[in-house]
């Protein structure tokens, strides 16, 4: 599945990739595109593995707010 998250409080390419970087930690995961010039994030991930609640509360602890389009 892949879905669009909005992500309007990323500020630049480093935001991009610290978000970027929970690819490697969420199980499901199968890529995350972030552009913080668009302020949004491409997720696409195994739904029968991770909820999109889950990834929304991990984009939250690393300090930035996501929510679904």
């Amino acid at each position: 599945m892949k879905k669009t998250l909005l992500v309007s409080d990323m500020h630049c390419s480093n935001c991009a990739m610290n978000i970027e970087s929970l690819e490697d930690d969420l199980p499901g995961v199968k890529s995350i595109s972030a552009s913080y010039q668009k302020g949004q994030m491409v997720i696409e991930f195994d739904e029968t593995r991770i909820e999109i609640d889950t990834i929304i509360a991990a984009v939250k602890q690393k300090g930035y707010t996501a929510v679904l389009t």
